[in-house]
């Protein structure tokens, strides 16, 4: 419910900066609301722009899966891997919220056309009146370089965990069927984060 407090005081986003300018990595996670917006200051802190909210087709449902087919996943060291055994094709993420990427970060996974970002007033809670803006072209993953360290920012969870959800067990997560690059892709991530520079 809403307002959303910060889950970072002022001091503590500013000693994870200096880390990572320093030569730290961070693997920020920020999921649908009301995780993203109590997130945000740290987002915004390497330039992200954490929009909260829930990132859903226009029909309301899951998005599709990010694919280099579709050109919503993108060439990029974390998606190539080390070699062709560890190449992602595609990967699926479940709701999760849109972030603005800096010019200097590399988008991986890319929103497609028709994605909304829809603003309860309560997470779950959906009426006609709910405000809602394009989310279509923005991003729900990124990494970027800062300083002499690496920041990968994700706006989705159950993507990186494997869960049976719901009173029917419905498999959510890398253990989802679409999801099977996503095990893949979180070991690259985070391969690429401890990476030296």
């Amino acid at each position: 419910i809403r307002p959303i407090l910060q889950a970072f005081t002022d001091d503590e986003v500013h000693a994870v900066r200096a880390w990572v300018e320093r030569g730290g990595s961070l693997l920020l996670i920020a999921d649908h609301m009301p995780f993203g917006e109590a997130a945000a200051s740290l987002g915004r802190a390497f330039g992200f722009e954490l929009l909260g909210g829930f990132a859903l087709d226009s029909s309301g449902e899951d998005l599709a899966p990010f694919s280099r087919a579709a050109g919503t996943l993108t060439d990029h060291a974390v998606t190539r891997g080390r070699s062709g055994a560890e190449r992602v094709e595609q990967v699926r993420s479940f709701t999760g919220q849109a972030l603005r990427a800096p010019p200097e970060a590399a988008p991986l996974l890319i929103l497609p056309a028709g994605t909304v970002s829809l603003f309860p007033d309560t997470a779950w809670q959906f009426s006609a009146q709910t405000r809602q803006a394009p989310a279509g072209g923005l991003a729900q993953g990124a990494v970027r370089h800062y300083g002499r360290g690496r920041i990968a920012v994700f706006g989705e969870a159950a993507m990186f965990t494997a869960q049976l959800a719901g009173p029917e067990r419905r498999p959510v997560g890398m253990n989802a069927p679409g999801a099977e690059g996503n095990a893949t892709l979180a070991l690259n991530l985070v391969r690429w984060l401890l990476e030296p520079d």
